[in-house]
């Protein structure tokens, strides 16, 4: 019976870090979205949140951060602001990424709950993030800037589809994230090397 409880507990742990570095991700394609469904999905009470995280399910967080969202979204989607934000959301989607990946944890203890979040969530976040600026960059040098808007968009989607599968399928999204992140470090340096040669 100890041992069958103390899987459980250990399940609820890897469970919890599958939803918080899929969120973490979803956070790396757009910073207002992800939280901003996290909002929605607790407030419904479709996803539970520990007590010191319960602000996010409030209402004026949620009107907040859909407002936040519906602009970041159309913002990308301006001539050179595109580029002004991702100077911006890179170091913002780290805490965003570290913030919901946190309230994934509550039960762990405030260190080792705050370390997996600033290493698995702000770090994933961090890294998707500038992939895509350095995406856009890339974008605007081959194309004059015509194709920004189908990175901006291809980022929306990516974004909701991931926030969506981490609160579903968690399991699939954490997937998705370790095969995205292989995509990144391992052409990442090429891109990297062609946009500033």
């Amino acid at each position: 019976m100890f041992e069958f409880l103390q899987n459980f507990v250990e399940w609820k742990y890897v469970l919890s870090a599958f939803i918080g570095v899929g969120l973490a991700a979803a956070t790396g394609f757009r910073v207002f979205l992800p939280v901003f469904i996290v909002s929605l999905a607790s407030h419904l009470g479709w996803l539970s949140l520990g007590e010191s995280f319960s602000w996010l399910s409030s209402l004026p967080t949620l009107i907040i951060t859909g407002v936040a969202t519906l602009v970041e979204i159309l913002a990308y989607y301006i001539p050179f602001i595109d580029h002004l934000l991702d100077t911006l959301t890179i170091p913002a989607a780290a805490a965003a990424g570290t913030l919901l990946f946190a309230s994934q944890f509550v039960d762990a203890g405030t260190f080792p709950q705050w370390a997996l979040a600033v290493i698995a969530g702000g770090g994933t976040a961090a890294t998707i993030s500038s992939a895509f600026a350095s995406t856009r960059i890339a974008s605007t040098t081959t194309t004059g800037g015509f194709g920004n808007p189908f990175v901006a968009t291809a980022e929306t989607v990516g974004s909701t589809i991931f926030s969506v599968l981490a609160i579903v399928v968690p399991i699939l999204v954490f997937i998705f994230v370790v095969i995205l992140l292989f995509l990144i470090f391992k052409f990442g340096k090429k891109l990297f090397k062609k946009i500033f040669k």
